[in-house]
């Protein structure tokens, strides 16, 4: 589907809205745009050894220990 007519969709949709639900939509496009902003890779590269080995065999432990395990009488 192409990007003009995705839009073109929800502009037809938000024209049936009231104004309130039209302010409510764009507030929630407002906050899927800021949650996508992100920190590029490089600027994460200070922290590049900043874990032990210690603290990273203890976690990879947890991680084994407690990952993809499903407690039935949870639900």
């Amino acid at each position: 589907m192409a990007t003009q007519n995705v839009t073109a969709q929800i502009v037809d949709e938000l024209n049936e809205l009231p104004l309130e639900q039209q302010r409510e939509v764009l507030a929630f496009a407002r906050s899927l745009i800021s949650q996508s902003k992100g920190v590029k890779g490089a600027s994460l590269l200070g922290f590049a050894g900043s874990i032990s080995p210690e603290e990273l065999a203890q976690m990879q432990q947890a991680i084994e220990e407690g990952c993809e395990r499903i407690d039935a009488d949870e639900w």
